[in-house]
């Protein structure tokens, strides 16, 4: 066996054709859901220019008055709802909005479609400002808002459509891993955790790689060398290549690997040595042909604090005011049917490690804390730093209602109301827990805890502690407004098809 190579000798490496096994397995998934959203956007804005011409006008010949050339005055809303139908579809194209790229994960596709209708009405009333064209403005502020919706709900439902195919394997790129065994198993996992992504692992390549054996701790399949990678993807029909660690490739062997790709079929990824930092604050700045990638450190602006404050209230305040009715038939039941008090209070850790009262809907027997200890040794759930039993013997039988549908957490809203939680956040977490936190998990007292986070949607006490601060500190180094939206709808639906039982 060789253990060296003389310089020069690895850029001269031959690396095979992978164009002469055919078209990979799957390739054509993406110009066939870009037709299927094609079709579906045509539908929705014909429906919708269409629709409002309709509603506005009735069925007559209404015409579009143009003050500045009496030979032009005879355009007609019929001719003018189709002209905003094919502008409107030209600029969902032109900004990719059925890219592969921006569908089926993120909220890329929905900004691009909320973006590009936004502009467009601008565009329309600008030239009709100019041309001194006369367009009803009834018929563009009904047309505009309700097709940009339309649009969204319709993009959505593609999208949980596209996550169930993706479940089983399918309309997802099939993707070899390129570099050492453990960053190949690190991302190996992560995609796999996150089938939604549309990354299907189906291969490997790692150093001194001998196909027919497995990546260490991980079912994923050694097809080659880090040195054979076009002939690997030819071998398991794979379409894309993302490199997990550069440690085993020269840049030279990587430029020779994404030069023998097929365009517009097979696609490159490079997948950075950091992870869970995203949005914002990762900038890419090329310097002398160098794509030096910056990563900005976490920090909360005054006006990111007042508009996430901004929002709790809003909603806090709405959310009691509509379900007080709600909360105060559970008080009743509570009282009613167990003894102790109506709420449970506990001590909690939240902004900047002080302390609070957390408050929430007793869901035990009123000594329940009491019993900790002696329950200790049965738990069966959780991890080792939160104790969770799947049957619980101090859970009440209303209790059990209660944690199933995340009923027991509505008091918390009140929390929310004076400041101490936020309605999204990290894990609200007990002082016995901080005590046995590593230094590196204290940055998720950076932000207040919330009433629901990427915890709660993301597995609960099904997940190890280490997950639990991985995406407690994600949230954190994360954060932003819409990704809050995006949680809470999350767990408003989570509700509604309820799982495990709530921390």
């Amino acid at each position: 066996m060789r253990v060296g190579r003389a310089p020069g000798e690895i850029e001269a490496i031959h690396l095979t054709d992978a164009g002469t096994a055919g078209p990979p397995v799957g390739a054509d998934w993406r110009r066939r859901y870009a037709i299927r959203l094609w079709l579906s956007d045509l539908i929705v804005l014909v429906a919708v220019a269409f629709g409002t011409q309709i509603a506005w006008f009735g069925l007559g010949n209404a015409q579009v008055s143009i003050r500045e050339d009496s030979r032009l005055s005879v355009v007609s809303y019929w001719f003018f709802s189709a002209l905003l139908v094919v502008a409107w579809m030209w600029s969902l194209s032109l900004i990719d909005s059925r890219s592969d790229r921006a569908i089926g994960t993120g909220s890329t596709e929905y900004i691009r479609i909320i973006s590009v209708s936004i502009r467009l009405f601008g565009i329309i009333a600008i030239l009709a400002f100019l041309l001194r064209v006369d367009v009803a403005r009834g018929y563009l502020l009904i047309a505009f808002p309700l097709g940009m919706l339309l649009l969204l709900v319709e993009r959505w439902l593609w999208r949980q459509w596209l996550v169930v195919k993706r479940a089983r394997g399918a309309f997802s790129a099939r993707v070899v891993l390129v570099g050492s065994e453990n960053s190949v198993a690190q991302i190996g996992e992560a995609l796999r955790r996150t089938p939604s992504a549309g990354y299907l692992v189906v291969g490997a390549c790692v150093p001194l790689g001998i196909p027919g054996e497995y990546v260490r701790g991980t079912d994923i399949p050694i097809v080659g060398s880090v040195l054979s990678v076009s002939a690997a993807l030819a071998s398991v029909q794979a379409d894309t290549v993302a490199i997990s660690s550069t440690d085993e490739l020269p840049p030279s062997v990587v430029k020779r690997i994404s030069w023998q790709l097929e365009a517009g079929r097979q696609h490159l990824v490079l997948a950075p040595g950091i992870i869970d930092v995203v949005g914002p604050r990762i900038q890419t700045r090329p310097v002398a042909g160098l794509p030096l990638i910056h990563v900005e450190t976490p920090r909360y602006s005054k006006g990111q604090r007042l508009a996430k404050r901004g929002l709790d209230l809003l909603l806090a305040t709405v959310g009691v005011i509509l379900l007080s009715p709600v909360m105060g038939v559970i008080a009743l039941v509570i009282g009613s049917t167990t003894h102790g008090p109506i709420l449970f209070r506990q001590t909690r850790v939240g902004l900047d490690g002080r302390e609070f009262r957390l408050l929430k809907f007793r869901t035990m027997v009123a000594n329940a804390e009491d019993l900790l200890a002696e329950l200790e040794p049965h738990r069966n759930a959780g991890n080792e730093v939160l104790f969770k039993m799947t049957e619980d013997p101090r859970v009440t039988g209303i209790g059990r209602f209660l944690r199933r549908y995340s009923l027991d957490e509505l008091p918390q809203l009140f929390n929310v109301l004076g400041g101490s939680m936020s309605l999204v956040g990290p894990r609200p977490s007990l002082p016995r827990e901080v005590e046995r936190y590593a230094d590196h998990v204290h940055r998720r007292f950076m932000v207040k805890p919330g009433i629901t986070g990427l915890w709660q949607i993301s597995g609960r006490s099904t997940l190890s502690w280490e997950e639990s601060v991985r995406l407690d500190l994600s949230y954190v180094e994360n954060w932003t407004l819409v990704g809050d939206i995006v949680i809470m709808f999350k767990t408003a639906r989570a509700a509604l098809a309820p799982g495990n039982t709530s921390a």
